[in-house]
């Protein structure tokens, strides 16, 4: 029910509102008096009578109305804001369990799942700083490894979003990647969603993948279409990934590698991209922090306002009226003694 452009979660009880009119039908006490001319007119005591009834009424629909609990409704707003909509997408393949650094590689004697510096744990603390930085973004979450899992839509929840980064680091990755289909499913989650600004797929993965044919044309066509921007962040470990082609001498073995075929692919893709070679947390962090400056353009956010609760607002307003009725009665009482 609606009333007075508030909410009431109670409404019937302000059935009992034309209650308020009993100060005004209060028996007043008289005397009698032989003439009443002997009575001098006083209209200062009828104006602080009527306002005396005035705030006992006013107590009465105070009281009343914070029982029927009035709030404002939950809203969705919009506004301008600056940041992107981040669509991070994580390699949940069983490579992604090794130790990170070089150093932590030559010391280990098996995989690291569950420890502090597997590929993916490093991964995920970083990018649950990544989250804290930017608060007008809004965040999607792809896990993949055979396949894609969209774990999280699109969303402005931030505290959904840390949980389920924290929930991609446990259990045991999976021996096979197939990056085409999470690269779909993220263009697919933006084709769903109207345009709100800058618009990014973050890629986190150590390896690399030759797509087929038609993957190409579709990833090509989505891309493209949705208008987006790429960031790989390669936790691998080749290095100068990102050279020229035309720098390199000829015959080097990596040069068909599936990371560097990939590369070259999205180079290929005609929309804003950029990979970062990532050798150390150091080295992941700082690619974050250039993403952070990067991708800060003007956006179109959607706001979400929690329910507010106005029965205290009512409730301070009847304690004010309260408190000067009782100061007039104890002037009153005061004031009869004293005669």
């Amino acid at each position: 029910m609606e009333l007075f452009d508030l909410q009431w979660q109670y409404p019937r009880i302000l059935y009992v509102l034309p209650l308020m009119l009993l100060p005004w039908f209060t028996r007043v006490n008289t005397r009698l008096v032989v003439w009443n001319y002997f009575i001098p007119d006083d209209p200062l005591s009828k104006i602080i009578s009527i306002l005396l009834k005035s705030l006992a009424s006013l107590v009465f629909i105070c009281l009343t109305l914070s029982l029927a609990s009035p709030y404002i409704a939950e809203q969705m707003i919009e506004r301008v804001g600056t940041g992107a909509e981040v669509i991070i997408l994580v390699d949940r393949s069983r490579s992604m369990d090794d130790p990170f650094s070089s150093r932590d590689k030559a010391v280990a004697a098996s995989r690291t799942v569950g420890r502090a510096n597997s590929k993916r744990r490093i991964a995920n603390k970083y990018l649950l700083e990544f989250v804290d930085l930017r608060p007008d973004d809004r965040f999607g979450f792809i896990l993949f490894s055979n396949k894609a899992l969209d774990l999280l839509p699109l969303s402005y929840n931030k505290n959904t979003l840390r949980a389920t980064i924290k929930a991609s680091s446990l259990g045991k990755g999976l021996s096979e990647t197939n990056i085409a289909a999470a690269l779909i499913k993220a263009a697919e989650m933006y084709s769903s969603e109207s345009y709100r600004g800058s618009r990014m797929v973050l890629l986190v993965s150590d390896g690399g993948q030759e797509f087929s044919a038609e993957d190409k044309q579709t990833i090509s066509q989505l891309y493209k279409h949705e208008q987006l921007t790429l960031y790989w962040i390669y936790m691998g470990a080749i290095s100068g990934l990102a050279q020229d082609d035309n720098k390199l001498t000829k015959g080097e073995p990596w040069q068909n590698k599936p990371e560097k075929k990939l590369h070259r692919f999205f180079k290929s893709l005609a929309i804003p991209y950029r990979v970062f070679e990532t050798g150390s947390a150091k080295e992941f962090s700082a690619s974050l922090i250039t993403i952070d400056k990067r991708e800060n353009n003007t956006l179109i956010v959607k706001e979400v306002i929690p329910r507010e609760s106005k029965a205290a607002l009512f409730l301070w307003l009847a304690f004010i009226a309260t408190l000067l009725l009782l100061i007039v009665q104890f002037y009153t009482v005061l004031g009869v003694r004293n005669k």
